[in-house]
């Protein structure tokens, strides 16, 4: 990416490279994809959701980006997930991108489809998978098939998600071979085109195993499972029909006694009129003059949230103590939240003296714990704002009890019950990342913004500490080759701390522009906040 003059430059640049994104395998691929009279996975959906997909949360785009480079590109680790409605229903969308060799799984495939199976399980949302792919992409197979976040935890899901009552629809459109038919047979119901393959091993595969020869379409076509071994429960002729079908069946589901602005424990749920909602105090486009491409810039975290939240509904809790976070209770289009954020400006605590942007005191993290404590009691669920430098370290931290208050603020994080959201809106270092609810903590989503900074420390804090390490180690090296390796170690942070390194494995669920946070938050607090899955079904043993 060259260098940007302004924040407002990068995130156009940012928006075109997710538009090259979105075209898979390209042009080529996709004119496969039509000559063999199927739809290029993008047309799917927008055919299988409402408005066209104008509304598709979609989650994961920069997965596998810059990745194994020895074998090619894998846009999307080929394979799009995302929300959509359909039939009026917000369903989680899996579908396999044909365009990205031939839809096979590499390790960021698994890794997605996982996270998607997560976020619809823990936010009660019906599954909805388009399948084309090749099966496991076999020159990684020893990093794709055993594990527990590997391929099979897949299908262990679809059938836990199932005992959860939590509706599955599988659409085979292509290919489904090998281990990956399992997952359409372990959904509630299984459409199929005409021309699509579902077998455990293809023919050439059956010939080398058991020496028999064997078409495609009597080994595992439509015609056969619909017909014979009765596998599928609906034979669509192409693309289109299927879709039309899928989009039948789920308007099939039920309505929803829950789904409205409001969560069931508000006032609205309690008889009471609901709260009037306000567009926030600040235009979106204020944003930009708030942060900065550098994440130099201080400033007031207030200032951001009144670009998000409803006009006049902050009430700020212990707005005196602990000034390094502030944390909030707020409303989002009428919905009442938690907020807890990074204070990115000098402030004076009388008690420790003056105190830094972006870091975590104990007087902050002790605060922190104690609010996130308060949202659990109340049932608010939490929106954490992420720019943050890390916790306070040295001699006055230390015997301040920092690790103490901070393990008290982790503590409550680790063990909170609300859903939580988290958007990383500058820099997320070090324990910092976990204390503000990184990934490792569980938030329904987490976002960030194109400028966002993921790593362990800072570029300039890694090299020197590289730097005294190898000098010690090695005093009779060159001091020119100690530089040249603390020059490397920074150029690796630099480009380690990009937060496109860590979209492509996983770490944040998409990269959105900061004047669409608003929208997209009120849109994940309202699929965050639905009702949980309340029953599953059961039955006793089965003779067939």
């Amino acid at each position: 990416m060259p260098s940007p003059k302004t924040l407002l430059d990068y995130y156009h640049e940012f928006a075109r490279q997710e538009a090259e994104l979105r075209e898979g395998g390209g042009a080529d691929g996709q004119a496969r994809q039509h000559k063999l009279g199927r739809l290029f996975v993008r047309e799917r959906i927008a055919a299988l959701a409402d408005n066209q997909g104008a509304a598709f949360l979609e989650l994961g785009l920069w997965a596998a980006h810059g990745m194994y480079k020895e074998w090619g590109a894998f846009p999307g680790a080929g394979v799009v997930t995302g929300i959509a409605d359909i039939g009026g229903h917000p369903c989680m969308i899996v579908a396999n991108d044909a365009t990205v060799k031939a839809g096979a799984f590499v390790p960021m495939t698994c890794k997605k489809v996982l996270r998607a199976q997560r976020i619809a399980f823990e936010c009660n949302l019906p599954l909805v998978y388009l399948v084309d792919s090749a099966g496991v992409f076999l020159p990684m197979q020893d990093e794709i098939f055993p594990d527990e976040d590997d391929f099979g935890r897949i299908f262990r899901n679809n059938a836990v998600i199932s005992a959860a009552g939590i509706p599955q629809y599988a659409a085979i459109m292509g290919n489904c071979v090998a281990g990956g038919a399992y997952l359409p047979v372990l959904c509630d119901k299984i459409l199929m085109t005409e021309g699509s393959g579902l077998y455990l091993a293809g023919p050439q595969l059956v010939k080398a195993a058991i020496g028999q020869e064997i078409d495609q379409e009597s080994l595992g076509g439509a015609t056969m499972h619909a017909e014979l071994s009765g596998t599928v429960d609906f034979r669509e002729k192409n693309d289109e029909s299927c879709l039309k079908r899928l989009r039948s069946l789920v308007a099939l589901l039920p309505a929803e006694a829950v789904g409205g602005s409001l969560p069931p424990d508000s006032a609205a749920a309690s008889g009471h009129k609901a709260p009037p909602t306000s567009e926030p105090e600040f235009p979106a486009t204020k944003l930009l003059d708030i942060v900065s491409l550098d994440g130099r810039r201080e400033y007031d975290v207030r200032e951001l949230l009144r670009c998000l939240v409803d006009a006049g509904s902050m009430d700020e809790y212990k707005a005196d103590y602990g000034k390094s976070i502030v944390t909030t209770f707020a409303r989002l289009g009428g919905r009442p939240v938690g907020i807890v954020a990074n204070q990115r400006m000098r402030v004076q605590s009388k008690a420790t003296g003056l105190q830094m942007p972006g870091v975590i005191y104990a007087d902050s993290a002790d605060k922190a714990a104690r609010f996130i404590m308060d949202c659990n009691q109340t049932r608010l669920p939490l929106l954490f704002l992420q720019d943050v430098s890390g916790f306070m370290v040295g001699k006055d931290a230390e015997q301040s009890g920092i690790i103490r208050s901070g393990a008290k603020m982790v503590n409550a994080l680790s063990n909170s019950t609300v859903p939580k959201i988290t958007v990383v809106t500058g820099g997320s270092y070090g324990a910092g990342n976990y204390a503000m609810c990184g990934k490792a903590f569980d938030p329904r989503f987490i976002f960030a913004w194109p400028n966002a900074k993921y790593a362990v420390m800072g570029a300039a804090q890694a090299s020197d500490v590289v730097y005294h390490i190898l000098a010690r180690a090695a005093k009779d090296r060159p001091k020119a080759e100690l530089d040249s390796l603390r020059q490397q170690v920074k150029e690796n942070y630099v480009e380690q701390a990009d937060i496109r390194y860590a979209a492509a494995r996983g770490w944040v669920d998409a990269v959105i522009q900061p004047h669409e946070t608003r929208a997209i938050l009120l849109r994940a607090f309202a699929l965050a906040t639905r009702p949980a899955a309340k029953a599953a079904f059961h039955t006793g043993v089965i003779q067939v």
